[in-house]
């Protein structure tokens, strides 16, 4: 055997198994290369539908799969289960949690994000967000107990507060959100109740600004606005949220002078806020590199860090800009596809660069926004060649649910969804209403 035959393969290491990190890996099928995937979970996740694990529409598995099943297939992967706590770039090597410390030739950065409260974190105890499996299982606890602890509660105030549903932030989560939880409330437990009526139960959608859906079209915004009260949620714009608890929060309307409300609520849900993971000011921290306000690495257009070419941050981690033939550079909104474009892209430039070639800048390709409001109600903003496609209610609606399930990850988890929503679609039933313990009783509840 020859010394080159020898000589171990680049080692690639990936911090992260979401939409970037996973198309990195995958497209670095074949290569001479030792690729080590890093993820703090044992998972990929697809978040788009988190939500429905969240209102019991969907069990976890059929939205997620063990990260070691989707690389079984390609001996070059490695799967390491572990959380990426330093980078060092001069001895090149990250280092886990517990101590373990990985050599890199090649180092991709996927880490995701995470939610910002705005310099607020102590809210999180009150207004859980959803970004995780966690996530979603803690809010259908508090959910679920909401509506149990109100069938047991003699007190009317009270009662109305655990009835009062709070959901922060207009955004796609935050709309998908408020749409569900209204028809939870009205359709999936009525009639299961003796002391209660689920069906008054008030869901609220607070928003900081003027409309819903801001990446929307404003016609598609006010489309969804509307959809979302003929479910029964209340919309409140312009609305700034001042204060939580574990009673409710305070909202302020009119402006820094208008008057502040009162919202008893036991159940909050916050969907306003993203931001990088800390990962991305660590590295930052370790590369002099720059990062914008949310906390994202800013980079190169070939979505490497700038003095660093071994190094590439995609997904929701970087501050990326996307480089198309005369037209000037735009930046990247944060979405699933965006995030699977630039793994592809990274990945593609590393192998560029061992084979001595250029990389390419990264080019977004806008595939359109969609959101879902309830049963046969939804927007959907699609480009085409002949200019965009806008359309909302049914065949929204049922678009939405087809592109949802093409993305899937895997045959099984396709056909489960789909059976699971065809029994939701005629029944109105949830089949993932199980909880392992009821939420712990708020301190003034």
């Amino acid at each position: 055997m020859t010394d080159a035959a020898a000589a171990p393969l680049p080692r690639v290491v990936i911090v992260g198994c979401g939409f970037g990190g996973l198309e990195a890996a995958r497209t670095l099928r074949g290569a001479p290369l030792d690729v080590v995937v890093v993820e703090k979970t044992n998972h990929h996740l697809f978040q788009p539908l988190l939500y429905q694990v969240a209102t019991a529409g969907l069990a976890a598995p059929s939205i997620a799969a063990p990260a070691r099943l989707l690389f079984r297939h390609q001996p070059n992967v490695t799967t390491l289960l572990g959380e990426v706590c330093a980078i060092d770039a001069q001895a090149r090597t990250v280092r886990l949690a517990d101590g373990h410390v990985l050599p890199y030739d090649h180092l991709i950065v996927a880490a995701g994000a995470t939610h910002s409260y705005f310099g607020h974190d102590e809210w999180a105890a009150d207004a859980p967000g959803l970004k995780t499996l966690a996530d979603a299982f803690d809010i259908r606890r508090r959910v679920l107990t909401a509506f149990e602890r109100a069938e047991l509660e003699p007190d009317a105030a009270r009662r109305r507060a655990l009835l009062t549903f709070v959901v922060i932030g207009g955004g796609p989560t935050g709309v998908e959100m408020a749409g569900t939880l209204a028809e939870i409330a009205r359709h999936t437990l009525a009639g299961e109740f003796r002391r209660i009526a689920p069906e008054d139960a008030e869901v609220l959608l607070v928003e900081g600004s003027g409309r819903v859906l801001q990446a929307m079209p404003e016609g598609l915004s006010e489309r969804a606005r509307q959809q979302l009260e003929k479910l029964g949620v209340r919309v409140r714009l312009g609305a700034l949220v001042t204060r939580i608890d574990a009673g409710g929060l305070d909202v302020q309307e009119g402006g820094p002078d208008g008057p502040v409300h009162r919202i008893d609520s036991r159940c909050v849900i916050w969907a306003a806020g993203v931001a990088a993971s800390p990962l991305g000011r660590l590295l930052a921290q370790a590369l002099g590199a720059e990062c914008d306000r949310a906390g994202r690495v800013k980079v190169q257009p070939d979505l490497s860090v700038e003095g660093h070419p071994e190094i590439s941050v995609v997904g929701d981690l970087a501050a990326a800009m996307s480089h198309e033939p005369g037209k000037p550079p735009r930046p990247v909104p944060g979405v699933s596809p965006a995030a699977k474009q630039m793994g592809r892209t990274a990945a593609r430039n590393l192998l560029a660069r061992l084979a001595g070639r250029a990389t390419e800048p990264f080019r977004y390709k806008d595939w359109g926004n969609l959101a879902t409001i309830g049963r046969h109600a939804a927007v959907a903003d699609v480009p085409t060649p002949f200019g965009p496609l806008r359309f909302s209610g049914y065949f929204a609606w049922l678009f939405w649910l087809f592109v949802h399930v093409y993305f899937l990850i895997g045959f099984r988890n396709r056909l489960i969804v789909l059976m699971d929503w065809a029994s939701a679609y005629w029944t109105f039933r949830r089949n993932a209403r199980v909880v392992p313990e009821l939420d712990p009783p708020r301190q003034d509840s």
